[in-house]
């Protein structure tokens, strides 16, 4: 580990923290896997030896989740394709009445390079392994995330022919340092 103790207030200035949705259904071919990424979100990370004595805290703001690319699909993505499916993320999030998403760390296992922690999304909290790698001033992973297992029924369109897939891969890619 080359990252010194401490605690360290992160953001988006600091990383990028990506989700990515791919497509089901007979009308899969009409729909577009998706880039989204969390443009408002804050974290806190308290790093200790071990590090199996550290900690994190991640905040992301629902609305602040933006479509940044958009694969497959009979056409490429629209501004306003952009903007329709920011609208319905909010709504399938129900954004108004759970602003935000957060996870809390709970158990670091260095040695299996996975952080567990507290999961909460439209204010259901449910365990979950998170894959994390520090290198140099970098920390590096993601996790799959079963939109059903919190509570949220998967986007569809095109009378259920087109479904988001369940599964939602999260990556992220940050820069612990000091400035």
């Amino acid at each position: 580990m080359t990252v010194r103790e401490g605690t360290y207030a992160l953001g988006p200035g600091d990383g990028r923290l990506l989700l990515r949705t791919s497509r089901s259904g007979l009308g899969r071919r009409a729909g577009h896997d998706l880039t989204i990424e969390a443009t408002r979100w804050t974290a806190e990370a308290t790093v200790r030896e071990p590090l199996e004595e550290s900690s994190a805290k991640v905040v992301v703001v629902v609305d602040g989740l933006e479509v940044r690319e958009g694969t497959g699909g009979v056409k490429p993505l629209s501004d306003r394709d952009r903007q329709d499916i920011a609208e319905n993320l909010c709504k399938v999030l129900d954004a108004r009445r759970h602003p935000e998403i957060t996870f809390t760390s709970t158990g670091i296992s260095a040695s299996a390079g996975e952080v567990e922690g507290d999961l909460t999304i439209m204010g259901t909290t449910k365990p979950i392994r998170v894959r994390a790698e520090i290198e140099d001033d970098r920390v590096r992973g993601g996790a799959t995330v079963q939109q059903t297992r919190w509570g949220v029924k998967p986007y569809t369109a095109f009378f259920g022919a087109l479904r988001l897939a369940d599964d939602v891969e999260v990556e992220f890619d940050l820069r612990i340092s000091e400035d």
